[in-house]
């Protein structure tokens, strides 16, 4: 049974449709509210959309201006109680303005999903980061159903929290990516344990500021019950947590690539090992995996598994479930997946890369690379990125609308790296990419997308951007067999 008596009769205005939207007001309409959804955007998928939320009875309303910052306000629909909105729409926009005149509150479709869970409802463990929360998230419901757990891997990860709120399915705990919108708009949200995984640069043009977008990252903090996870290697993620208001005997745990300290998770000889959940975590370590279990086993996605596996220890996991649970694990696509070889030339496909922090962790990853990198920057800079990856880059191969960024970067920190700079900007540009890539690569180069930077200039999405490339690649097979 979830809590959502209070709802029957109450006036709700859900902002946008899509993912996040469509769910709220089905959610919302089925406890008895009365559901007005705006969406700024009329197109054909919304007025689908659209069409299916009216035949249940919710008012919807479409291209009126509500969603932007600049266009008109259409203002807050007559008698709203309470606004529910969709992750993406900013704090500035006129509809929470007229809200916030109207002593109206807004929250998210997290908040209200926390809201919605019932007596004796599962336990979230929550993670959040700049990059790699998809990737932990999964590998923590992988390894929380290693251990017999019924779980869900859920949020931001593309399924949807009402789902699992109000379906009929029970559940031990659940695995909830959280993204900084997300948090920004979900202020009461209480996890048993929660990771902050890296703090980058991103979202700066939506949040403000990098302070702003810290600070929504912290939310995930507040409230935990055993463990705040963070990242030893960097300490913005620990000062978020000693920021936090948790429950009394709530934990501090470090996860590193290093050796770890008391009250941390670490490597050591190859093997992941914790600090931290054993009785005597001064004097001993319990070994949990080796790095070969983890997949890739790339240095970040190894971090990425130490997270996963902190925030399942503080759940009380036995160590085996968490290496069965990192062998049983298969990663996302687009994600450092390898595509293919081609003359020696390892084909690297690392579309998820969207940034320049994700970017980095990418190219670390590899010895010898020609990087093929831009798109929509999103107020990045990439100073400080170029000149950590100069010494192994073989060359450079840009495209997008903000490519002149990366190209300047590389021309003050890397200025021997040949740079072919793609003017085109149809989705055909990435065959030209891979071709300009394996004039540059030499056997054992690596051949790495790792854009730095977000795709819908040229593409619908990273998963497009992704898949043109390892399509391109593909289709140079037949050309390297014939003349092998």
């Amino acid at each position: 049974m979830t809590a959502g008596g209070e709802y029957k009769g109450l006036r709700v205005t859900v902002a946008g449709l899509g993912v996040s939207g469509v769910p709220a007001a089905k959610a919302l309409h089925g406890l008895g509210a009365h559901v007005t959804v705006v969406n700024g955007t009329a197109g054909e998928r919304q007025q689908a959309e659209a069409a299916e939320l009216e035949a249940l009875g919710v008012t919807v309303r479409l291209g009126d201006g509500t969603a932007s910052d600049s266009g008109p306000a259409a203002g807050l629909p007559e008698g709203t109680e309470l606004v529910v909105t969709a992750p993406g729409w900013k704090p500035s926009s006129p509809l929470f303005t007229a809200a916030r005149e109207a002593g109206v509150e807004v929250i998210g479709d997290v908040e209200l999903a926390w809201r919605l869970r019932g007596p004796g409802a599962a336990p979230w463990l929550a993670v959040t980061g700049t990059n790699g929360k998809t990737t932990t998230t999964r590998m923590l419901a992988a390894i929380l159903t290693a251990a017999g757990l019924r779980t869900a891997a859920v949020g931001n990860i593309g399924v949807s929290l009402f789902d699992v709120v109000l379906g009929e399915q029970e559940y031990d705990v659940l695995a909830v990516e959280l993204s900084s919108y997300q948090l920004h708009w979900a202020p009461g949200i209480r996890p048993h344990s929660a990771a902050v995984l890296n703090l980058a640069p991103d979202h700066l043009d939506w949040h403000g500021s990098m302070e702003a977008y810290a600070a929504d990252k912290g939310r995930i903090f507040h409230g935990n019950k055993v463990a705040c996870v963070y990242n030893a290697a960097d300490p913005a993620t620990e000062a978020l947590v000693e920021a936090a208001d948790v429950e009394e005997g709530c934990r501090a745990i470090g996860f590193t690539l290093d050796a770890p300290r008391m009250s941390e998770l670490g490597v050591v000889d190859g093997l992941l090992v914790d600090r931290a959940f054993v009785a005597d975590r001064r004097n001993s370590a319990q070994e949990l995996a080796e790095t070969a279990d983890v997949r890739p086993p790339a240095p970040h996605n190894v971090a990425n598994a130490l997270a996963a596996a902190a925030l399942a220890r503080a759940f009380g996991v036995p160590a085996g479930a968490v290496r069965d649970g990192l062998r049983a694990f298969r990663p996302d696509p687009h994600r450092i997946e390898q595509v293919a070889v081609l003359d020696e030339v390892a084909y690297v496909d690392d579309s998820k890369a969207t940034n320049p922090h994700a970017a980095q962790a990418s190219l670390t990853a590899y010895e010898h690379v020609v990087w093929i990198a831009g798109g929509l920057a999103k107020g990045a800079e990439f100073d400080e990125l170029v000149a950590a990856a100069a010494g192994r880059l073989r060359g450079a191969v840009l495209l997008g609308a903000d490519r002149a960024l990366i190209r300047e970067a590389l021309a003050r920190h890397a200025p021997q790296v040949p740079v072919v700079d793609l003017e085109r900007t149809d989705t055909g540009a990435m065959s030209a990419a891979v071709a300009q890539a394996r004039q540059l690569a030499a056997p054992g180069d690596t051949v790495l997308l790792a854009p730095a930077c977000a795709s819908m200039d040229m593409f619908s999405n990273y998963n497009q951007r992704g898949d043109l490339f390892a399509d391109a690649v593909r289709a140079a097979l037949p050309d390297t067999a014939a003349h092998s």
